[in-house]
């Protein structure tokens, strides 16, 4: 058998990427993608290296022009560039519509289906054959022209108004900042977050420190502030982001954009044919049906709600012991890290010291190198947009076979949150040599400070470890084939298993001991400090799972339930408290203003796929409970079931062949302590 080639794309070249040259030069692209298309649809007796190959060419061409593009629009927003970046969704959407509503393209796909080549191609090539198969129908192939038409504009609008929903959050959150000419406002803040408040101040030339929306410095007041009245104000501007309430009501507010993209969402459902949005949503998910999801979701509310209420029992009467007669919503975290103390003493901030960034990133390398056999080598001479990215090769045996950029903290004109995308995908060229993939991670922890090196909380930790389970994903697949390879083509309730379970070794303590070690002594965890922390690993679990479960049956009934006359978001939002929540926010509280996740991310009617996932993670996880954390031959085994099989086979199977058996909850909730 003949050793395959590797070739590495081109990087992104982000220096060379002006606002002013993206639409004409996206359009240019789209246009001599159209001409290919145009041409091929008429060979005859279509095959995969005359209709499939090419049509993966381009799409490959066009993810590497446009995801640096929409990468630096989320680290490194510019009015400039976002004004590129909107202006060319709608041409994206206009040409992946015609994509998949062209019936010429589609009958080219399905003559391949049905010949004598099909059932010589690869496992990926037949699975990548079927999936295009269906997402022309669920492109709206088989409409009207009519239809087709109405289709187009929904698609084409849906791409403007959630970029709108996004950046109306990003520009909330960065609008608020409270500033302080000394500490003494901030009492109970660690060192380190009054250091992150310094810093906060000093990039905005001001004296003394600022708190922001940003999360690190949202986490912290929430946390550790005394000052009740200053909790209050940071909950209530953090929670009211992009909507009609708090200190910049109606000035960036989402409410009508959420109405819109619920109701254009409905309207494309029902133009395929499903009755629902969450009907169409699952039409590529391996949740089965709404019920199914419901039933699901429901099920872990009710094992969970009764020690979620005893937690949030026991978090008021401890409260009441600390003078504290009403325990709001601003009072929780504060109080429950003051329990927390009492109970385990150990507390989040006490852990940073042991996880300077440089250790953890290190540590874990070395924890995929052991389960994985993989090792990740840093490289400098490649193009960056700021002084924090860093870029990793990622070999084997000696061997490159992807990359990796990480881009790790928080900065202004940076949307919040943790996500992993990727750049190029590995797939196979047309001279038969293999593409690398190339992923980005982008994460938002407080940078180093005067006084320290960049430390992270356990939570963050456990936070990069997940988005790193996506890149590996991404990155170790073998499949070559474009649309199911690495994380493409993978059920979107499936595809948060690696990402799950790779959280899995920030708990061990063979894995702690790789990723700790004090930032000035290089000592590693304390055995007693692991000890503490691993006791109140469960600490609130319960309280955290309904949370969770809040979010998914909100997000699942929301796009399940939706009509457009007489319909209330903010109703289903609060039936769903009513029935889960422990925890109920205040009138003002518009969360769902800013849960981008569901309108502006690819979590619309998929939040459950969070918990989904975790079931699957979970009981991957207790196979290596079996055998050993380390064990090589189960870190083979999942390699080989499932971060190498990318999207080709159906996820069920894959778990099945890890595992030997269907997922089962049970391990889901004893890791959760619930059960």
């Amino acid at each position: 058998m003949s050793q395959e080639v590797l070739i590495t794309p081109a990087l992104p070249n982000f220096s060379s990427i002006h606002p002013e040259q993206i639409q004409k030069d996206l359009q240019t692209m789209l246009d001599e993608h159209r001409s290919l298309i145009t041409a091929l649809v008429k060979a005859e007796n279509p095959s995969w290296s005359s209709v499939a190959q090419p049509m993966d060419n381009m799409a490959d061409q066009l993810n590497k022009y446009w995801s640096p593009i929409s990468h630096l629009n989320s680290v490194r927003n510019n009015e400039a560039l976002r004004q590129a970046y909107n202006a060319s969704l709608p041409e994206l959407s206009k040409y992946s519509t015609e994509i998949g509503q062209n019936r010429n393209l589609y009958d080219a796909f399905a003559s391949i289906k049905t010949s004598s080549e099909f059932p010589g191609l690869t496992e990926a090539q037949q699975k990548s054959i079927s999936n295009t198969l269906r997402d022309f129908h669920l492109a709206g192939v088989d409409l009207a022209d009519d239809k087709k038409a109405r289709y187009k504009e929904i698609s084409q609008r849906l791409a403007e108004i959630t970029s709108e929903f996004s950046d109306n959050v990003l520009d909330a959150t960065q609008a608020w900042t409270k500033h302080f000419a000394s500490a003494e406002g901030l009492a109970g803040l660690p060192k380190t977050a009054l250091a992150g408040a310094k810093q906060a101040a000093k990039v905005r030339n001001k004296e003394g420190y600022v708190v922001t929306l940003d999360f690190p410095s949202y986490y912290a007041v929430m946390t550790f502030a005394e000052n009740r009245e200053l909790r209050k104000e940071v909950y209530e501007a953090f929670s009211t982001r992009a909507s009609d309430q708090g200190p910049h009501a109606g000035r960036y507010d989402n409410s009508w954009l959420m109405e819109e993209i619920l109701q254009l969402r409905l309207e494309k459902s029902k133009l395929l044919g499903f009755t629902t949005y969450a009907d169409y949503s699952l039409a590529t998910k391996m949740a089965g049906s709404p019920e199914e999801v419901l039933g699901f979701l429901n099920d872990l509310a009710e094992k969970s709600k009764p020690r979620a209420e005893k937690e949030m029992q026991e978090l008021r009467e401890f409260a009441k012991e600390q003078g504290l007669e009403s325990l709001e919503a601003w009072d929780v975290s504060f109080y429950s890290e003051k329990l927390k103390q009492e109970r385990y003493a150990i507390s989040q901030e006490e852990l940073k010291p042991y996880f300077p960034v440089e250790k953890v990133v290190n540590g874990m390398f070395a924890v995929v190198e052991r389960l994985f056999g993989v090792t990740l080598k840093a490289v400098t001479d490649v193009n960056r947009y700021h002084e924090d990215i860093r870029y990793f090769e990622v070999e084997r045996g000696g061997k490159s076979i992807a990359g990796i950029f990480m881009d790790l903290f928080a900065r202004e004109n940076k949307r919040g949150g943790a996500w992993m995308a990727d750049y190029s995908v590995r797939r196979k060229l047309d001279d038969g040599r293999i593409q690398k993939p190339i992923a980005f991670i982008t994460c938002n922890f407080a940078s180093a400070t005067e006084e320290h090196p960049a430390l992270l909380t356990h939570n963050e930790v456990t936070t990069l470890f997940h988005e790193f389970g996506h890149a590996l994903h991404h990155m170790l697949t073998k499949v070559d084939c474009n649309d199911v390879s690495g994380i493409n083509g993978v059920a979107w309730d499936a595809v948060e298993l690696p990402s799950q379970f790779l959280e899995n070794w920030c708990w061990q303590e063979e894995g702690i001991r790789l990723i700790s070690a004090h930032y000035q002594t290089q000592e590693p965890l304390p055995h007693e400090l692991l000890e503490k922390m691993l006791a109140a690993k469960n600490f609130q679990s319960a309280m955290m799972m309904v949370r969770q479960l809040e979010f998914a049956l909100f997000d699942f009934r929301l796009h399940h339930e939706y009509q457009p006359d007489g319909f209330s978001i903010q109703e289903i939002l609060d039936q769903v408290r009513n029935k889960v929540a422990v925890v109920q926010p205040p009138a003002f509280n518009r969360f769902q203003h800013s849960f981008s996740h569901i309108f502006a991310g690819g979590y619309a009617a998929g939040y459950y796929s969070y918990k989904w996932a975790e079931v699957l993670a979970a009981d991957a996880f207790s196979k290596f409970e079996e055998t050993g954390v380390f064990n090589p031959e189960t870190g083979r085994e999942f390699l080989h079931c499932i971060l190498e099989k990318g999207g080709s086979r159906e996820p069920m199977e894959l778990f099945v062949e890890f595992r030997g058996r269907p997922p089962q909850t049970d391990a889901l909730l004893r890791h959760n302590g619930i059960v």
